[in-house]
């Protein structure tokens, strides 16, 4: 599924291929809340990172989260590049070299009408923000930390990868 996406202000335009277009994974960490997560929770998708086309380059800036282990003294930097619009501040993907053919756009800057998903995961949960209410479905999934299903596997156990 082609996907298209922007920023707030309309600066920033990309597009990729998804086969895992649904928006059903649902992150509490505090890296992803307090870039993106408005509601306590950010939702990325995965797409095609090869097919990753970008209009307004120049206006995009890249954070690099600070990740403290627990029982760690000091913080390290996260390989993650999350990208951003540097003029409105809308989070738009998030890349990882340990993945290169990889990109996870928030499905909060995508434009393209998004397919429903019929459940939803809910992942690191051990990090949520106490105000944070978990409104989980009877056939969701909750996991403190990652789930074993990857985000192809889940689409693939659903019988909803996307191949348009």
């Amino acid at each position: 599924m082609k996907l298209k996406g922007s920023c707030h202000c309309g600066t920033v335009h990309f597009s990729l291929e998804s086969s895992t277009p649904y928006p059903y994974q649902r992150c509490y960490c505090s890296i992803c809340r307090k870039t993106q997560g408005g509601g306590g929770y950010a939702v990325n998708i995965g797409g095609d990172a090869r097919t990753l086309k970008v209009t307004g380059w120049d206006d995009i800036s890249i954070y690099h989260a600070k990740l403290k282990r627990k029982g760690e003294r000091r913080s390290h930097t996260s390989t993650a590049q999350r990208h951003f619009c540097r003029r409105c501040g809308s989070a738009l993907w998030l890349y990882s070299p340990e993945w290169p053919e990889l990109v996870h756009p928030f499905a909060s800057a995508i434009d393209t009408p998004l397919p429903v998903p019929p459940e939803y995961t809910h992942l690191l949960l051990a990090y949520k923000a106490p105000w944070v209410e978990v409104k989980a479905g009877r056939k969701d999934k909750q996991f403190a930390q990652f789930p074993l299903e990857s985000l192809h596997d889940w689409h693939e156990r659903l019988g909803l990868l996307s191949t348009d």
